[in-house]
């Protein structure tokens, strides 16, 4: 089975990374979709989010990253995925996240989703709050993968006594 878990990744965390190695231990294969996002109105832009991800993910043999736009159901179909996976941190998730599978489901019945429940150490993680940390000169270490702390790091000069 080939899943597609699609997202902005502004930027990965450990949340995405967890739902991520859970997909590839269930999964053939696994496509990570950068969603681009035409407003532009990312920390990252598309091709940073991809780089971070490929760097991340490169241990996980059975998943690649991609950029894609438009519709995720149509790049699901694109890349001939069967599942399209999505994460759920609390009760506020499932409800946006119901009626996003109920509206991709129908417009291509032949793509499910499948839903994985957030790790509780992760469950209270977005790439918002991770921007937000960021941006107010504090170290998101602990929440994103090294090299993507590294990176918002780098975005706004965090300063080494401030971790």
């Amino acid at each position: 089975m080939r899943a597609l878990f699609p997202a902005t990744f502004d930027p990965v965390t450990n949340g995405h990374m967890d739902i991520l190695c859970r997909t590839a231990s269930v999964c053939d294969s696994v496509v990570v979709g950068v969603f681009e996002n035409e407003r532009g109105d990312t920390l990252f832009t598309a091709d940073e989010r991809l780089a971070l991800l490929e760097t991340a993910v490169a241990h996980l043999p059975n998943v690649e990253a991609r950029i894609y736009s438009g519709l995720t159901v149509d790049f699901a179909r694109q890349i001939e995925a069967s599942v399209l996976v999505r994460g759920l941190r609390a009760v506020s998730d499932f409800e946006y996240e119901f009626a996003l599978s109920a509206m991709n489901r129908r417009l291509h019945p032949d793509i499910d989703t499948m839903f994985f429940l957030s790790a509780p150490e992760h469950a209270f993680v977005s790439s918002s709050l991770i921007r937000e940390i960021g941006a107010l000169g504090r170290s998101v270490e602990p929440f994103v993968p090294p090299n993507v702390a590294a990176a918002v790091g780098a975005k706004f000069a965090v300063h080494p006594e401030r971790r």
